[in-house]
């Protein structure tokens, strides 16, 4: 008898035929918005526009509109929903808490507070933010780690909304000792926009992501035995207390190199993991579809952001914002929900 013969392989087999079904389809519908978003605008063009475009067969005036204006926003936009989408599903499955997203526990926050820092008080951009705002990160997480260490997953829930709580105070001090045009600048930063997305941002964020989506998705196969418990993954010869700590530290980095590129973007990693779990059905190994559907939520909430209302260009924090809160409420008063 083979291991797919039995009735748990073969549910096992149906999880994961499941899962990539989920998986092309989303990748069809990234595919379909990253078109649209190629496509529509002041300057529309056709999709066989786009694909001249992108081929080189294009007109110079329309590959510059596509090349240079559009599809770095594109690119940043893709693979900064990936990387919170992915950053919520790890630490959403790693403290078993539904409301452990970086937003919630103070990880965006303490991100926003280190770009804030970077951009008014020294001046940095590109690599260099991205690098302050990643040891920013990483020490609060550190921190926010340690001061929860060997508690309740609730407990560091609540540690996490003083921290943010902190870093939010830190922010305000910034900006009540700035002068106005850099407050301007860092505010439109602060609301999570897409507006100053350019070559230079999507390669800081292109360089960011091949070194931690791999890692994620690579390190994250040992929720799995991790969702058993801490004594049964022990036994399996699973190093807890390392592992949980890595995978913290990879969905801290995660967020933060989101963060630094087009600011604090709400609610995309607190609603990707559980929507992934939903429509695969499955637990910790939708990583891959939590990370896409981040993806495709940035793509439709920037569309929405750029054309909802006629010749006003909203922040793309604004639209997941107004998406989010609802359904946070709706977490935190249904009762089966309830994370603490």
């Amino acid at each position: 008898m083979t291991a797919s013969s039995t009735p748990m392989g073969r549910l096992l087999q149906r999880a994961r035929l499941r899962e990539a079904g989920v998986t092309a389809v989303l990748v069809l519908v990234i595919a379909v918005l990253a078109v649209l978003g190629l496509a529509i605008g002041k300057a529309s063009v056709s999709p066989s526009e786009v694909f001249s475009a992108v081929t080189g067969r294009a007109d110079a005036m329309t590959r510059f509109v596509i090349l240079e204006l559009r599809m770095p926003r594109m690119i940043t936009a893709l693979l900064a929903g990936a990387c919170l989408g992915l950053s919520g599903a790890l630490l959403q499955s790693v403290l078993r808490n539904p409301l452990a997203s970086p937003d919630i526990i103070g990880v965006t926050n303490s991100a926003s507070a280190a770009g804030v820092v970077g951009l008014i008080v020294f001046g940095f951009s590109g690599l260099t933010l991205t690098g302050v705002v990643l040891v920013g990160t990483l020490a609060a997480t550190a921190a926010l780690y340690l001061l929860s260490w060997r508690r309740a997953a609730h407990q560091l829930v609540i540690v996490g909304i003083g921290i943010s709580a902190l870093c939010t105070c830190v922010v305000s001090y910034v900006f009540t000792r700035s002068d106005i045009r850099d407050a301007q600048d860092a505010l439109v930063w602060i609301n999570g926009s897409l507006g100053r997305a350019g070559w230079d941002t999507a390669l800081t964020l292109a360089v960011c992501a091949a070194v931690l989506l791999p890692a994620a998705l690579s390190y994250g196969r040992r929720l799995a035995v991790l969702e058993l418990g801490d004594d049964p993954a022990a036994a399996l010869g699973v190093k807890v207390d390392r592992t949980r700590t890595v995978l913290i530290g990879l969905a801290a980095a995660l967020a933060a190199a989101a963060v630094a590129v087009v600011g604090p973007l709400p609610f995309i990693a607190l609603v990707s993991a559980p929507i992934a779990r939903r429509v695969t059905g499955t637990g910790s190994l939708a990583l891959l579809p939590s990370a896409l559907i981040g993806a495709a939520l940035l793509l439709a909430s920037d569309l929405i952001a750029q054309f909802a209302v006629p010749g006003v260009v909203l922040p793309a924090g604004v639209v997941t914002g107004v998406v989010g809160a609802p359904y946070l409420l709706w977490l935190l008063v249904r009762p089966g929900n309830r994370p603490v």
